[in-house]
């Protein structure tokens, strides 16, 4: 057997290089390079390693946890065919990337993470940044990573790494099962040398498999969605991942059923596709959220059916309803005791249309179809026109940044209380064009996101949203996409505090407690002056062309601007926190005190519990 005698470091990268993924006969390499922040335990085994492989490049970040978030925006971006790499020294380097790996793996996106990890020759310890554990000698921070990944394995002797490399891919390209994939790789061992056969480099090509439905079961579905009366689709982000939007529109439009999208299906219809009533859940629409309440059977395609979509389980009233679950992951397929349509979500859809051929809703549910979008249209239309202010309305600014937007532009966002106004207000016309990630609700993701999103199609402009708390908490990546060359066009909410948390706090009778950024005082509370943060300057300090405005006719005129810049720009605008887009028709279980001195907090606990009352129970029953 022909070897090449390499450093496990080495031998990693060109196994790496020579990943490709195949679909629809559609073929690419699957790790485009690799993020993160040379230290010791990687710079001199991985690192090495990438200092003589120049055709796969390296990217600096400023932080590691927002390397993580590239990658995985990156790769979300490329419906998952692609993603990166993202490497750190041992100790706080990797432990940044926790968060990161989090996020990948709640939204099911594949990105690999290899952190340096402590010697695996147990004599030189306690090294610079280790944690030592008095149960054994084996423990590194690095098993933190375990609990949110999908894959983990630690590196301990150079000839271990063929066997495990090919299973981290194996689970990296898995439609069903992917996420965040952990090498962890002891500093020497990355450095140490080993005969490694030469079929390990030669090019692989991944299949990604479109499985097709079950025969009994696509049968089953085919009866119940041609006896359903108030049927709905609840479509997630499978729906994009399967590049399914085409069968989507096709199956909405043969059958009448209406649509509703959840925050990683948004954009899986255009906005004025006539079936498309827009967001669903929590953060959804009048017409989306009655018209799963009333549905007796919900078809959901691609979603987890997270309780912002089920809206804490009491999104769906009818007594009889029933749900098809339609995805490739057998996991969410048994969801709410679904029958599970284990399958592709084009290949299920293309499937069930033709089976279902002939059905479609009746002329009376069409006509309230109808008039619940036109009546939503007319609603957003209001709130992105709300003279309001100044401050103005974040409602407004969502309006001025859709006003500027083309249909081919991305509007990234991912935590606060912009996740519920996007959701709701903004009007997709591709797929791709909405990107929220809200499966962690991940403060920080927002700039290192709108990076990732920018390297995966540099054709689009991508509009980062993003608030002053989110802000405060990661905005370095904008001094990598100004080193990188990729323009970001960044509004900058100040609304001066946690507006999201502070509007829930009220809500539960607490007032907005602790959720404001002002000076404390004399008799000690937080209730003083606002923190005078300069958000212009945080932003001109980090290399973008920033501009402060005030009222609506500015921020319109400095969107129009930002469009012709060719740098990254930031538009930084103050928002009244109070002016907020409404909840429609929706619910969200967060637990009051069953016990409190304060009144506020009392009858906020006895409007919750007539409300948890509405909560169903769906897994219990069996699939009728």
């Amino acid at each position: 057997m022909e070897t090449r005698r390499l450093t496990m470091g080495q031998a990693l990268l060109g196994f790496l290089k020579n990943q490709y993924v195949e679909r629809d006969g559609v073929e690419n390499r699957f790790i485009e390079g690799a993020w993160g922040i040379f230290g010791h335990g990687i710079i001199a085994g991985f690192g090495q390693a990438l200092q003589q492989n120049p055709d796969f490049p390296y990217y600096m970040c400023r932080n590691e946890q927002a390397a993580v978030h590239i990658a995985t925006a990156f790769a979300k971006s490329r419906m998952r065919l692609s993603t990166f790499a993202c490497l750190s020294s041992i100790g706080p380097g990797a432990t940044n990337m926790i968060t990161g790996a989090a996020t990948a793996t709640i939204n099911r996106i594949p990105v690999l993470l290899l952190p340096g990890d402590i010697f695996a020759r147990r004599n030189v310890a306690p090294v610079l940044q280790q944690i030592e554990s008095e149960q054994g000698q084996d423990f590194s921070v690095n098993d933190c990573f375990k609990p949110v990944s999908r894959y983990w394995d630690r590196i301990s002797r150079p000839d271990q790494l063929p066997c495990s490399v090919v299973e981290a891919m194996r689970v990296l390209t898995s439609p069903a099962h992917t996420g965040a994939v952990v090498l962890a790789l002891p500093q020497d061992v990355q450095a140490e040398a080993w005969d490694y056969p030469v079929e390990m480099f030669e090019k692989r090509v991944w299949h990604i498999p479109r499985p097709v439905p079950e025969l009994v079961m696509l049968a089953r579905a085919t009866e119940w969605i041609r006896s359903a009366k108030r049927p709905i689709i609840v479509a997630g982000g499978g729906v994009l991942y399967s590049v399914a939007s085409t069968a989507l529109a096709r199956f909405a439009e043969r059958t009448g059923i209406p649509v509703g999208e959840t925050q990683a299906g948004k954009g899986s219809l255009p906005y004025d596709h006539p079936q498309n009533l827009g967001a669903i859940g929590v953060t959804g629409t009048p017409g989306a959220n009655i018209a799963a309440r009333e549905a007796d059977l919900v078809i959901a395609i691609g979603t987890r059916l997270s309780d912002f979509t089920t809206a804490s389980k009491t999104a769906f009233q009818n007594p009889n309803v029933r749900f098809i679950n339609l995805n490739v992951a057998e996991f969410d397929a048994f969801k709410h005791a679904g029958l599970p349509l284990i399958a592709d979500a084009r290949v299920g859809l293309e499937q069930l249309e033709a089976a279902a051929s002939g059905y479609s809703v009746d002329a009376d549910y069409s006509a309230a179809i109808a008039q619940w979008k036109a009546r939503w249209e007319e609603e957003t239309d209001r709130i992105y026109n709300i003279q309001h202010g100044p401050p103005i309305s974040q409602g407004e600014v969502v309006g001025a940044v859709a006003k500027v937007a083309q249909p081919n532009d991305v509007v990234l966002n991912a935590a606060g209380s912009l996740p519920g106004d996007l959701h709701k207000l903004w009007r997709t016309s591709k797929p791709g064009g909405y990107h929220m990630e809200y499966g962690y609700s991940c403060m920080g993701y927002e700039i290192a996101g709108g990076l990732g999103v920018k390297m995966a199609d540099p054709s689009r402009e991508v509009y980062v949203m993003v608030g002053d708390a989110s802000f405060l908490m990661m905005s370095s990546e904008i001094a990598t996409s100004v080193q990188e060359g990729y323009k970001l066009n960044i509004i900058v909410l100040d609304n001066h505090g946690y507006s999201s948390i502070g509007g829930l706090s009220k809500a539960i009778g607490s007032g907005g407690f602790g959720t404001n950024y002002r000076c404390r005082t004399e008799s000690g509370s937080l209730d003083g002056e606002n923190v005078p943060v300069d958000f212009a300057a945080l932003c001109s300090g980090l290399g973008a062309r920033t501009v402060r405005v005030t009222t609506r006719a500015e921020l319109e005129r400095a969107l129009a601007e930002m469009r012709t810049h060719t740098t990254t720009t930031a538009v930084v605008v103050e928002v009244d926190k109070e002016m907020r887009v409404p909840g429609y028709e929706s619910w969200w279980d967060v637990q009051i005190a069953e016990v409190s001195e304060i009144e506020s907090v009392r009858q906020a606990r006895a409007e919750y519990e007539q409300a948890v009352r509405k909560e169903r129970r769906h897994e219990i029953a069996a699939p009728r």
